[in-house]
């Protein structure tokens, strides 16, 4: 009996895209989860660290989305633009930062991450 198995290959562009794509929300209003997502769910057999990276992204965006969500209350009594003010700095700070670590094969990390996806 004969199984094809897909070998994996190192693609660390496609990986550096995918953390950068995070920032189509600043740029269009919307994708930021979108795009890394189909990227992370056709690729991640395919491309070495994918699974890894696609899984830490979504959590990501995931996470950015619920707290702005918690920080829409909190607009009444003015705590919610600090907290608005944290999600706009994660959310372009972090995925520059990690699309270098991933140029460089280096470990990534999203702070404030919830593990939705394991």
């Amino acid at each position: 009996m004969h199984t094809t198995h897909q070998v994996q290959r190192e693609d660390n562009q496609l990986l550096i895209i995918t953390h950068v794509m995070q920032l189509l929300t600043f740029v269009t209003g919307f994708g930021g989860l979108i795009v890394p997502l189909i990227i992370w769910l056709t690729k991640r057999d395919e491309i070495i660290d994918m699974n890894e990276h696609g899984k830490a992204i979504v959590n990501f965006q995931l996470s950015l989305i619920l707290y702005s969500i918690i920080a829409i209350p909190l607009l009444f009594i003015l705590v919610g633009f600090v907290v608005f003010f944290v999600i706009v700095i994660l959310g372009l700070v972090f995925p520059i930062i990690n699309a270098v670590k991933a140029s460089n094969n280096e470990p990534i990390y999203y702070p404030l991450t919830i593990p939705f996806i394991r």
